[in-house]
């Protein structure tokens, strides 16, 4: 039972280490935030949605501790629970290594079945797991590409409309060089003409928005919008993603929900601080180039999904939402650097029978 809370608790860190910056991604990568700045604003809005799990998640709860999915004596056994984790643990932690975005919720659900193929061959319940797992993780991904295709152009038509437009600022450190009209970062590098630079100085563009509508500023208004749907994403996988890794801290009744629930937020706040740079870097600025808004329309179309899914007990990924999101504005924008596109997703196809066989082994070794 130890080593079942130890590993469970590991595998949350390992959780915040991938998962963390994904709500905050497009903060980094239109230049709306520093690195730091939305590493902090991330942590935040986690932790408070972890905390919020304590009241809305128990739906979540239920359906991550094996219950209905495996045999009820397996769900008791602590071996169980410790071979589930340390099988989603070290898939994740291996992904976070090589800085790609995977899906804690498909490492759990091969770390199940795996584990519980390993302990109970015929006692796998193949309908529970088609209809409450698998049907959610395939089609959320899809659902946020299709949404933020569709969002993000309306969205665009909307702004000008309202007479907003866009401007390109061009920075050497922290000198504003010139202001270009438009929105394309290429173009506004090729118009001016930089001063000389010192070793290790760049020219960096950043896309903002001039224009008022309803008596306030465009590029604060999207600033704000901005950082608040970042920050209702990161809650959103917050809410989503504690009660699935809390559920194995439940084995046996050592740990009541409330505890578990909040020892794993501050293991995945602890993750995200200590080791979320690489799958940022990633996420920011090696799927799409992105501006301010269909940052924004990303984060809207994620936090919308991510939430409705939480309340209804749908185990969707926070990963493939947040990522088909990107990859959906990517498509819109015709920016898509598809290259990293089939590395994630090669990724993720891999992520669910690779925790299925760590899962079997760790639970016959556990066994043995």
């Amino acid at each position: 039972m130890a080593i079942a809370l130890a590993v469970g608790l590991l595998l949350a860190f390992a959780n915040g280490a991938n998962d963390n910056f994904k709500g905050v991604a497009t903060l980094l990568g239109s230049g709306t935030a520093a690195y730091r700045k939305a590493l902090w604003w991330a942590t935040a809005t986690t932790f408070a949605g972890s905390a919020m799990a304590m009241v809305l998640a128990g739906k979540l709860l239920a359906a991550f501790s094996g219950k209905g999915l495996v045999p009820p004596e397996l769900v008791a056994d602590p071996r169980f629970p410790a071979a589930v984790a340390l099988a989603a643990g070290a898939t994740v932690l291996g992904a976070t290594r090589m800085g790609l975005p995977v899906s804690t919720t498909h490492a759990l659900l091969g770390g199940l079945v795996g584990a519980g193929l390993a302990a109970a061959p015929h006692g796998v319940n193949g309908a529970r797991l088609g209809g409450t797992f698998v049907v959610p993780l395939l089609f959320s991904p899809v659902a946020a590409a299709f949404l933020a295709a569709t969002l993000y152009p309306a969205l665009r038509a909307g702004r000008r409309r309202l007479g907003v437009t866009r401007e390109t600022c061009v920075c050497v450190g922290n000198e504003v060089v010139a202001i270009v009209p438009g929105g394309d970062p290429a173009a506004a590098l090729a118009a001016v003409a930089l001063p000389a630079v010192g070793v290790g100085t760049e020219a960096t563009c950043r896309v903002r928005y001039t224009g008022r509508f309803f008596g306030v500023s465009a590029r604060a208004a999207v600033d704000g919008a901005h950082y608040l749907s970042a920050g209702i994403v990161s809650f959103a996988r917050g809410l989503n993603d504690t009660p699935k890794i809390a559920a194995l801290l439940l084995v046996g009744g050592a740990v009541a929900p409330g505890p578990a629930v909040l020892g794993v937020g501050v293991c995945m706040a602890v993750g995200g601080l200590a080791a979320a740079g690489r799958v940022a870097e990633t996420l920011a600025h090696r799927v799409t180039d992105m501006g301010p808004g269909p940052g924004l329309a990303a984060n809207a179309v994620t936090g919308l999904l991510v939430v409705g899914a939480s309340q209804l007990g749908l185990p969707v990924s926070t990963t493939h939402v947040a990522c088909g999101s990107l990859f959906g504005i990517g498509a819109a924008t015709g920016r898509a650097r598809w290259p990293t596109i089939a590395r994630i997703l090669a990724a993720w196809v891999v992520t669910l029978p690779l925790a299925g066989l760590l899962g079997a082994l760790a639970m016959t070794a556990l066994k043995g």
